[in-house]
């Protein structure tokens, strides 16, 4: 497997508080994650690198070798972890009272890739040259849609878009949804921070990933057309493909 990572400020924000990383263990499985931070004053910036230094921490100690019942255990229990920190911080210094974050969170292995997700930072899978999303947005507008209220085009430009209905940092307990999928050698998945998905559409998104550029210029030109179509966002991308070949791009 191979993996590459890459965050932008955007056009408009005046700082990033989007994080990311991508970390390989001795076995050369990967933890991935996308963090997309809210809250006032830099709070959000604070909250998404929280959750993505807690979940790399507890994988830096955490044996290799992972099953899917077990790689669902584990973020389960490390994203609770992070929301517990980041919940903590919020209530012991008042500059980061009501911080928060999504995130997107995956084990992989050549086998398989176990998901799990809070928010609307987003997972895909690309195979056989199909973009097919991985994740359901955990945002009120989301919800409207599932539930018949709204149509897909009148979701795109809905005034209340960017309402969670969940986020790291902000409950005790936060729900986290978790799955495990196979996927096959050449396949390959792309997380992302609604920055991208907002100004990126499938069809654009499938394009950049069937294309034969390495995986450090897909991610750049995923960048490059959010913030031609705005860039009003952070932008965010971490793309890992099922790769015989070895090392990371990172």
């Amino acid at each position: 497997m191979q993996a590459v990572t890459l965050t932008d400020q955007g056009q408009v924000r005046a700082y990033n508080e989007d994080s990311t990383n991508a970390v390989q263990n001795s076995l050369g499985e990967y933890l991935v994650v996308v963090a997309d931070g809210m809250g006032g004053h830099q709070a959000g910036d604070v909250a998404s690198a929280l959750a993505v230094e807690s979940l790399q921490l507890s994988w830096e100690e955490e044996e290799a070798g992972f099953r899917p019942g077990r790689a669902e255990a584990w973020l389960l229990h490390t994203i609770q972890q992070a929301n517990e920190t980041i919940l903590s911080l919020s209530k012991e210094k008042p500059q980061y009272a009501g911080m928060g974050t999504t995130l997107v969170a995956a084990v992989c292995t050549n086998e398989f890739i176990t998901i799990a997700h809070v928010g609307d930072s987003r997972a895909y899978l690309i195979g056989n040259s199909k973009l097919s999303q991985k994740t359901s947005d955990h945002s009120l507008v989301n919800e409207l849609v599932k539930n018949g209220q709204l149509s897909e085009e009148e979701a795109e430009d809905h005034p209340r878009k960017n309402v969670l209905l969940r986020a790291l940092g902000t409950d005790l307990n936060v729900k986290v949804d978790v799955h495990t999928f196979e996927w096959d050698e050449e396949e390959a998945a792309l997380f992302c921070s609604d920055g991208l998905t907002n100004k990126v559409s499938d069809t654009q998104l499938e394009v950049v990933m069937n294309s034969d550029q390495l995986l450090a210029e897909k991610a750049a030109e995923l960048i490059r057309l959010a913030n031609e179509a705005g860039g009003e966002d952070n932008i965010t991308v971490a793309i890992i493909e099922n790769s015989p070949s070895s090392g990371s791009e990172v």
